[in-house]
Parts: structure tokens; sequence; C-alpha cells
């Protein structure tokens, strides 16, 4: 009975500090599904129901995705997603590639035939699925993933997925506009890390990023003009 008891204590415990962090992955598939688009409000009762979980739980995953900058807490109206300012968008693009010329560097030198093989044959499905935004979106972003984890540093690997998370407020729309573009990029990226030089690779990723962030902006609505 003693053993049971423990047992159970233990497994209460792992679900009590499991689930902020559940609360957050769901939240953020959320985001990248376009489910929940910048500027929306993020309803604490609903969300506690949908997820069958008390709201303490859920106000710590907000607290957390707070300060990951995702989320923005309005004073007597609740929780929303963030919106990206213009300036702020440059900004994490600038970041984003300075992160992607770095893994460039590092892997050209170090990439295998099998990895070139695993990371073509990622394009071979992405570009398989057409215009499918629900398939493409996420397949992209598996495979820049894969791409900075091969560099093999860890530390750059956190940075690059913090950055991510917060792109995913604006890239959604500009990857839809894009597609065909990415995909000849993409493509560009593999035959420059298969040089074996580290600036070529890092260049390709480089532009890759600034193309990307032009797209976005080109995907951006037309202010409205006064009458």
């Amino acid at each position: 009975m003693q053993t049971r008891m423990v047992v159970l204590s233990k497994l209460e415990l792992l679900r009590a500090h499991s689930l902020p962090s559940l609360v957050q992955e769901e939240v953020l598939r959320m985001i990248k599904a376009g489910e929940v688009p910048a500027g929306a409000r993020l309803n604490e009762v609903d969300l506690a129901m949908r997820l069958r979980i008390s709201r303490a739980p859920l106000r710590e995953a907000m607290r957390a995705l707070e300060e990951a900058g995702l989320v923005r807490q309005e004073r007597n109206r609740g929780m929303f997603v963030r919106e990206i300012a213009p300036a702020e968008a440059r900004e994490l693009y600038e970041v984003r590639a300075a992160l992607d010329e770095q893994a460039g560097r590092l892997l050209a030198p170090r990439i295998t035939s099998a990895a070139l093989a695993e990371l073509s044959a990622r394009l071979d499905e992405l570009e398989a699925c057409g215009e499918d935004l629900d398939r493409t979106f996420p397949l992209n972003i598996a495979f820049h993933d894969r791409l900075v984890e091969l560099a093999g540093n860890a530390t750059l690997l956190t940075l690059y997925r913090q950055i991510i998370n917060r792109l995913h407020l604006l890239r959604r729309r500009s990857f839809a506009a894009g597609n065909a573009a990415s995909h000849r990029e993409h493509r560009d990226i593999l035959a420059a890390l298969a040089t074996g030089a580290p600036e070529t690779a890092a260049r390709a990723l480089r532009a890759h990023v600034f193309q990307g962030f032009a797209r976005m902006r080109a995907a951006e609505p037309a202010p409205p003009t006064g009458e």
C-alpha cells in the first residue's frame, strides 16, 4: 500500500511539473497551425476546459510564453498572441540570419553524404506537398531545424529554436506567398553545403533568410489609404 502511494505521488508530481510545458507546446502548435493568429485573445477559461486542466498550470505556462515573447498580458483584458512590429521583425530576421550563417559554417566542412541525402529527401517530401500549406509549413520548419541540429552546436540550436518560435507569429503567410522561390533556395543551400566550403554555405543560408524577409514584407497587407 505504501509503495503504491509513493508511485502515485511521483506520478502526480511529474504531471504537475509537465503540465505547464504541455500547455506551452499546445499553444505553440496552435500558433504554428494558424489557429490563433497574431493579435488573437487567448481565453483562459476556454483553454483550461479544452486541455482539461486547472487554471494554475495554465497561468504558469502563459507566464513562460510571455517571457519567450510569444504572448502579452493586457491589464483587465487578458492574454493575447503578440503582434510583431516591423522593426522587431527585421531584428528577428537579422538574428536568425546570423545563427543560420554560423550553422552553415559549422556544417559544411563536416556534412556527410548520408546527411545530404537525408536533407534532400526532406526537400523531396516538402516539394511533393504542392500548395498544401498545412503540410508544407511544418515540413519547412523541420528541414531547417534538422539542418541546424546537424551543425552539432547545442547552444546554437537552442537559440535558433527560440527565434523561430517568435517568427511563427510572422512567417506562415510569407511562406504561402513564396513557396516556389523557397524551394529553389533550399536546393541552393544543399548545393552550397555539398561544396564543403563554410562561407559558401553561410552565404546561401543568409540569402535565404533575407529573401524570406522580403517575401514576408511583400505579403503584408497594404496600409489603408486616407479618404
